[in-house]
């Protein structure tokens, strides 16, 4: 597959305070993306990841190392501003508050506002803001006014909003932060839609390992390094390594150490609620068919 992000090195500082000292957010980040994948990126706050979503999106640019967006190097000396746009009109972010990404009062023009910075012809637009709208199961809402939305249809605005520009990568930088359980659902249906029905590139930075769970991929920071980098199975399946760099994972998995670690034959690379009752109380069953 092609990579459509491919790191190699990133270095980003952010100015110091009184004392003027630069403060150090990404330091010497590798790391590819591939076309059509979901990948998710823990780390506790501070750890560079919302500061690595902002370069991977060209909102802001590695003071050092190389940045490549669908095939095109964006730090080198040849790159122009058109290079830079049109990378950005592939690789699309929703952030964590909804509030702060509404720009139209009403529902359907708040969608079609990217589109129409894109200066594309009112008919397409029209098509794009239905489909878009549809995708996230927002369309009987296309006329009410933005602001009597729950965060949760806020947030599937937001996304119905990158949805119509097309983008080929979309980079959830903490987007169900502010919502509430049903409203994490929600969003995390319409992203997992997104990747295996239309095929967008998800990148997805979350503190939320239930979620994180769900990708094809975790790659995890702390204190500007990627410090783990494997599937869900493979990351999630040492929980003490995460715990020690200060992160959870996920319920079950904590259950299933615990009881694993207590003396039941268990695996812990399982992450959904229903398995894992399953496959306690078989173990359970199993014990207690064994003591006779």
């Amino acid at each position: 597959m092609n990579s459509i992000i491919k790191a190699e090195n990133l270095f980003f500082s952010y100015p110091g305070d009184e004392d003027n000292k630069p403060v150090r957010a990404l330091n010497g980040v590798s790391f590819e993306i591939e076309e059509g994948s979901f990948t998710a990126i823990l780390g506790h706050n501070g750890s560079g990841k919302s500061t690595l979503a902002k370069l991977m999106c060209m909102i802001n640019m590695p003071e050092s190392g190389k940045l490549w967006v669908m095939g095109k190097e964006m730090t080198s000396d040849d790159v122009t501003d058109s290079d830079i746009l049109s990378a950005r009109r592939e690789v699309g972010m929703v952030f964590q508050n909804p509030d702060n990404q509404i720009v139209a009062t009403i529902v359907e023009e708040d969608v079609a506002f990217g589109c129409e910075n894109l200066g594309l012809p009112p008919s397409e637009i029209r098509a794009r803001v239905d489909k878009a709208l549809s995708d996230v199961g927002m369309s009987k809402y296309a006329r009410h006014p933005a602001t009597d939305l729950s965060g949760g249809q806020k947030q599937r605005v937001a996304i119905a909003g990158v949805i119509a520009m097309k983008r080929r990568c979309i980079i959830f930088d903490e987007s169900t932060a502010m919502l509430d359980p049903m409203g994490r659902r929600e969003v995390m249906s319409i992203i997992q839609k997104l990747n295996k029905e239309e095929g967008i590139t998800v990148i997805l930075i979350t503190h939320h390992m239930n979620e994180a769970a769900r990708a094809d991929r975790i790659i995890v920071m702390n204190e500007g390094r990627i410090i783990g980098d494997g599937s869900p199975r493979e990351i999630f399946g040492d929980p003490e390594r995460m715990w020690e760099a200060d992160l959870d994972v996920p319920q079950t998995t904590e259950l299933l150490y615990k009881l694993k670690k207590a003396g039941l034959d268990l695996p812990i690379d399982v992450f959904d609620v229903n398995t894992t009752a399953v496959k306690i109380a078989a173990e359970i069953r199993k014990k207690i068919s064994e003591r006779g």
